[in-house]
């Protein structure tokens, strides 16, 4: 079990993160439903590995502070965070919306602390003809009524309304980089991109884009699972990581 901290990366802002293991260091970003979402790679991970694994500011009721933005803002607040611990050759996997702040702090990365990326069906770039549509919420019923003070935790599916907030602060309407794609060519460390074969949040198509603007990618479909893979295809998902964070000889960026 990871061990929650508070880390302050800088003044006036400390980061909730959830840590354990020994070896190789990882950072997960969790993606709109939160720390619970990325607990089982977190876990399983942190058997061979060190796991460094943040809450977003925003997110568990966690304070975000007015600076933190957009995607750029708080991928500079991962850097402060590896620097603050020291850590270097670290692959940072990101999920969802942690997929594209995982992307963000690959490019921002000027010391070269990050070895490796890992996407797990991650919006960020503006594919055409390929948007992000976002999935509704299942509606009330009359056996099944909104609650009229929000939904309870046992009711509730799906990000809480704070968390959504924080999310629209980050992404922005368009829930999108427009300029993202084109600079992905510049990542020149070892990119793994897992997908569900059924995505209707952001298809394969899309990952298949985004994976291509990459120099250095590997593309993995997991058959039967839609966005959530690591909840829909577990034993798939961490196969395909335990793989390719295997020691091996690969290209590094230095």
């Amino acid at each position: 079990m990871l061990t929650p901290r508070s880390v302050p990366v800088r003044p006036g802002l400390d980061l909730d993160v959830r840590a354990a293991g020994e070896g190789s260091p990882v950072l997960i970003l969790h993606g709109a439903p939160g720390p619970a979402g990325i607990a089982p790679v977190a876990d399983h991970l942190a058997t061979g590995h060190a796991v460094v694994a943040p809450t977003h500011p925003g997110w568990d009721g966690t304070a975000r502070p007015d600076d933190l933005d957009s995607v750029p803002a708080l991928a500079a607040t991962y850097l402060d965070l590896l620097s603050h611990l020291a850590l270097r050759d670290v692959t940072v996997i990101g999920t969802s919306f942690g997929g594209w702040v995982a992307t963000q702090t690959v490019l921002d990365d000027r010391e070269g602390r990050i070895a490796r990326l890992v996407l797990v069906d991650a919006i960020g770039p503006d594919i055409p003809g390929r948007p992000v549509t976002m999935p509704p919420g299942p509606p009330p019923t009359a056996s099944a009524p909104a609650p009229a003070a929000g939904p309870s935790p046992t009711r509730r599916r799906g990000p809480s309304p704070a968390s959504m907030a924080a999310l629209r602060a980050y992404a922005g309407p368009a829930m999108a980089d427009p300029t993202l794609l084109a600079r992905l060519p510049s990542v020149t460390c070892p990119v793994l991109v897992l997908w569900g074969g059924d995505d209707t949040v952001v298809t394969p198509d899309f990952g298949r884009a985004y994976a291509a603007a990459f120099p250095h990618a590997q593309l993995e479909l997991i058959p039967d699972a839609g966005h959530q893979p690591l909840r829909e295809q577990p034993e798939a998902v961490l196969a395909a990581l335990d793989s390719f964070l295997a020691p091996q000889d690969r290209t590094t960026r230095h």
